[in-house]
C-alpha cells in the first residue's frame, strides 16, 4: 500500500479529493471500512480529542492495521489537537497525520505551536503529515441554530493568500486547512456557501494540499468546485453523526422490545456505509 504522503499526491495530481471521516466508536469505524472496500478508495479516519478519550487512538490504530492486513486502505488521523503534548501523545500512538489546530491563537503563536510540532512529527521516525489551521471555523461538530462566534462569514473575514503563504513558510506544515466560508457543524437554517474563488486564490498561493473542515451541510456541487479549486481532503463528521443516530432510532422504534445491540446497531451501520460511499466516489470524481 501506499503512504497517506502519497496517496493524497495522486489524488491531487487527479485533481481528486481524499474522504476523511471522524469516527466516536468500532461502528462508526466498520462502516468507514466497508465503505472503502466497496468504493474501492482509500479514506482517512479521524478523531477529534473528544472522540479519542472515548475511543482510544491504539485502539483504533489496532483495529485499522487489521483492516489494512485484508486490503482495505485506511489511515489515522488524530484531529483537532490543541495542544503540543496531544499531538505528541497523537504520534507516538501510531497516527497516519495530526492536527494542530491554533485557528483561535495569534497568528505569531499558532505559527509557533504548529512549527513545534513539525519539528517533533520530523523526529518520530515515521512519516507523519502535520495539519494547521488558519481562520476559526468554529469547533462543535453539532446541529446549531447560528454560527459559531467567531466564524467565517464572509469572504472578508476568510483566510487571505499572503496570509496562508506565510504561514506554511515560517512552519514547514505538510498540509493547511484553511477558512474559506466553512464551519464545523450544520446550521438549521442553512450554512454559509463556499467560497470557490478564495479556494483557488489559496491553492495558487501554496504548494501544500489544502484541507477542507466543516464539510457537513454543503452541497454535491459546493464539494465538486472546491475538489477543481484545489481541496485535497474533506472532512465530514455531522453528517454522518445524524445518519448514526437516524439509524438507532429507527432500529429502536422498529424493534422495541430487541436487546442484542448487533441487531439495532446493523441498520446503521448500512446507513453509514451508504452515505459514506456516495461522498467517497463525489470527492474522487467517480459518477
Amino acid at each position: 500500500m501506499h503512504s497517506l504522503r502519497e496517496t493524497i499526491a495522486q489524488f491531487r495530481a487527479a485533481h481528486k479529493a481524499l474522504g476523511h471521516f471522524n469516527v466516536s466508536d468500532s461502528n462508526q469505524l466498520k462502516a468507514v471500512a466497508e465503505a472503502a472496500k466497496e468504493a474501492g478508495l482509500p479514506a482517512l479516519v479521524g478523531l477529534s480529542e473528544g472522540e479519542r478519550n472515548f475511543f482510544p487512538l491504539e485502539h483504533v490504530r489496532a483495529i485499522i492495521d487489521h483492516y489494512r492486513s485484508q486490503g482495505i486502505e485506511l489511515f489515522l488521523n488524530a484531529d483537532h489537537t490543541y495542544s503540543i503534548e496531544k499531538v505528541q501523545q497523537a504520534i507516538v500512538a501510531g497516527c497516519d497525520s495530526v492536527i494542530i489546530d491554533g485557528a483561535k491563537l495569534p497568528f505569531v503563536q499558532n505559527a509557533q505551536t504548529a512549527a513545534a510540532c513539525v519539528k517533533y512529527a520530523r523526529a518520530s521516525g515515521r512519516d507523519v503529515l502535520v495539519e494547521g489551521e488558519l481562520g476559526y471555523i468554529g469547533q462543535s461538530s453539532e446541529v446549531v441554530d447560528t454560527l459559531p462566534a467567531g466564524a467565517v462569514a464572509t469572504e472578508a473575514m476568510m483566510t487571505k493568500p499572503e496570509e496562508l503563504k506565510k504561514f506554511v513558510d515560517e512552519t514547514g506544515l505538510d498540509m493547511a486547512a484553511p477558512a474559506v466560508g466553512n464551519i464545523h457543524g450544520i446550521v438549521r437554517s442553512g450554512n454559509p456557501k463556499l467560497s470557490i474563488v478564495r479556494i483557488k486564490e489559496l491553492a495558487e498561493a501554496v504548494s501544500i494540499p489544502l484541507v477542507l473542515h466543516g464539510g457537513s451541510g454543503s452541497s454535491d456541487e459546493e464539494f465538486s468546485g472546491a475538489v477543481r479549486a484545489g481541496i485535497a481532503i474533506i472532512h465530514i463528521n455531522t453528517d454522518l453523526r445524524l445518519t448514526y443516530r437516524h439509524g438507532i432510532e429507527r432500529s429502536f422504534a422498529a424493534l422495541p422490545n430487541e436487546v442484542a445491540p448487533y441487531k439495532l446497531f446493523t441498520p446503521a451501520v448500512e446507513d453509514m456505509k451508504s452515505y459514506l460511499v456516495q461522498k467517497m466516489r463525489l470527492f474522487a470524481g467517480i459518477e
